[in-house]
């Protein structure tokens, strides 16, 4: 019996994920960097580690890494650990940043969804892109796609994976989602009340430790609201909604 990949899922970003037994293979966006992101998350305790520390290059020419097959959080679950996945953030964005990581991915992806949005959307994202590149930010270490679904279960706890985005920058940009998803009325006072307080308990940098944290989540918030429901394909009522909301 064949033991190598039977197929390959597309993701979002444009990667390709397969797996093969106990092992998940992972063909990345051409001209993702590897080199240091695997590095970190080797020895990084806040990641799974991967299988390899370098990465492989496959027929095409597509950089290529694998990883243990881990149980991973399952979105729809009627129960989240969000005090769990609010401290590993702030374990993670109060580590030292090594040397030759580039910066997050998030200017990217909002471009890459710039390009498939409804006409109607495209002046939005135009207009968060200019703000995003005007932006003024630390360079912090910061997972830079961070969702539910990228928490698996390592032998210690919850631990993050998918790697293409880490980088430097502002850690606002890892509680993008959550915030955004709670000012659009899609995740309930209770769970982000119970983030956003542990991740200030934890000393997480993003926010300040006291009074309202929204003018520095404000346009992570809006770029994640938005990313969210091109990805919908404008299925998502209230994503669209928040952005026609944005739009005027």
């Amino acid at each position: 019996m064949s033991t190598g990949p039977s197929f390959w899922r597309g993701t979002e970003s444009g990667a390709e994920i397969a797996v093969a037994g106990s092992v998940v293979v992972k063909r990345h966006r051409p001209g993702t960097p590897l080199t240091e992101r695997l590095a970190l998350a080797a020895d990084h305790p806040a990641f799974v580690p991967p299988l390899r520390s370098t990465p492989l290059t496959d027929a095409d020419g597509r950089p290529v890494t694998l990883w243990p097959r881990v149980p991973v959080l399952d979105p729809n679950d009627a129960e989240h650990p969000w005090v769990e996945a609010a401290r590993l953030l702030a374990r993670l964005h109060l580590s030292p940043a090594p040397a030759g990581l580039p910066r997050h991915g998030w200017a990217q992806r909002l471009a890459r969804v710039r390009n498939r949005a409804p006409a109607e959307l495209v002046p939005l994202a135009d207009r968060l892109l200019a703000q995003l590149a005007a932006r003024a930010e630390p360079a912090r270490l910061v997972h830079g796609d961070w969702h539910l679904g990228q928490l698996g279960h390592w032998t210690d706890g919850w631990r993050l994976i998918d790697i293409d985005d880490v980088g430097l920058g502002d850690p606002a940009w890892d509680l993008a989602r959550p915030a955004g998803f709670w000012a659009a009325g899609l995740l309930p006072d209770d769970d982000w009340d119970a983030f956003l307080d542990a991740y200030r308990a934890a000393g997480g940098p993003a926010v300040p430790r006291h009074g309202d944290p929204w003018p520095v989540l404000d346009l992570p918030a809006r770029c994640a609201v938005l990313v969210a429901a091109v990805h919908s394909g404008g299925t998502a009522d209230a994503l669209v909604e928040a952005c026609r909301r944005m739009a005027q």
